[in-house]
């Protein structure tokens, strides 16, 4: 097998230099065994979520196959000095992966290998020199007030008292009130809910907790749920989890996310997903005047500027509703 060789991309460094990334050939265990423990470690360990530990490992497999190391071959197979990342990298560019999902992989590959350092498999060399495109600043989708309104309206019509109907109400209710992502929903428990405070508690990104408030018409919905719906889902092995499936289980998030896309159509109002509710909240709630610490507790972001992008949607229909209301803008 012979590693295969690249032009250097100029998003990634300066200057051209070789990596100096290497694998010791000490360690014999297999790129499978490697990928299990590596999982282990970011779910377990780091407390990542499902969905980016899956991110993650998907990454770190896209460049083992780019350098032709089978699940069944060991660690030695990759002791060939001057690992071209950067080549791999290249390869996305010329797919046309967008900037911000290169940037998600530099730093997804520069966490395995300063895992596997740790371990003592694999020397961090100049992969913490790697630098990443800025990410690209596409701002969130979102709906208006009245077509979040229409959609919620249509999703209240159609639950008929019938168990999925009221499930589907009830959820999209909490999401837009809440402004949580999809995996916290799902991830609800009965005893996260103080119905007479109008609070949740939600498990978010790295096991961290936090209280979000929600209003009125998310509860009617959740309680329309609980009394005449959740009873005709749930089973022995439903637990305390809120939003079940139709087996009983806890509710997949796939299959809120097509209720829903499905629910938009019928509804008259443009497509969205589950995370678009959470951009519509995030909009909505600074539209209305809310400061952009306390949308920032609501969301559950580490980081301050990720919640300022939804103040660049705010400004946007600030000024459109300038140039079209006054007389000499």
């Amino acid at each position: 097998m012979g590693l295969r060789t690249f032009q250097p991309c100029p998003l990634f460094l300066d200057t051209w230099q070789p990596m100096n990334l290497w694998l010791s050939t000490a360690m014999t265990e297999t790129r499978a065994g490697v990928e299990e423990a590596y999982e282990r470690h970011l779910g377990l360990t780091r407390g990542l979520s499902a969905h980016t530990t899956r991110a993650y490992l998907g990454d770190l497999r896209s460049l083992l196959d780019f350098l032709d190391i089978d699940e069944g071959d060991t660690l030695e197979t990759l002791s060939l000095g001057g690992l071209n990342l950067r080549g791999w990298l290249a390869t996305q560019i010329a797919a046309g992966t967008s900037r911000t999902t290169i940037a998600r992989r530099v730093a997804s590959i520069r966490t395995f290998f300063a895992w596997a350092h740790d371990q003592g498999i694999a020397s961090f060399g100049d992969v913490a020199k790697l630098k990443a495109p800025r990410p690209d600043q596409v701002l969130p989708k979102t709906l208006t007030k009245d077509e979040v309104g229409r959609l919620l309206d249509h999703a209240c019509l159609e639950s008929h008292n019938d168990a999925a109907g009221l499930r589907t109400w009830a959820a999209l209710e909490l999401l837009y009130a809440t402004g949580l992502r999809i995996s916290e929903l799902v991830g609800l428990d009965l005893t996260d809910i103080d119905h007479s405070s109008f609070l949740v508690r939600v498990t978010g990104k790295g096991d961290k907790q936090r209280i979000v408030p929600f209003g009125k018409p998310a509860l009617l919905a959740l309680e329309e749920y609980l009394e005449k719906g959740r009873p005709g889902l749930a089973a022995p092995a439903s637990g305390a989890a809120v939003f079940l499936g139709d087996k009983g289980g806890r509710l997949d998030a796939r299959v809120l996310r097509g209720t829903l896309h499905r629910l938009t159509a019928r509804a008259g109002v443009p497509d969205i997903g589950p995370h678009g509710l959470r951009h519509c909240a995030a909009t909505h709630l600074l539209d209305g005047g809310a400061d952009i610490r306390s949308v920032q507790e609501i969301l559950g972001h580490t980081s301050l500027a990720t919640t300022q992008r939804y103040t660049h949607i705010s400004m946007s229909r600030l000024n459109a509703a300038y140039q079209q209301a006054h007389p000499r803008a």
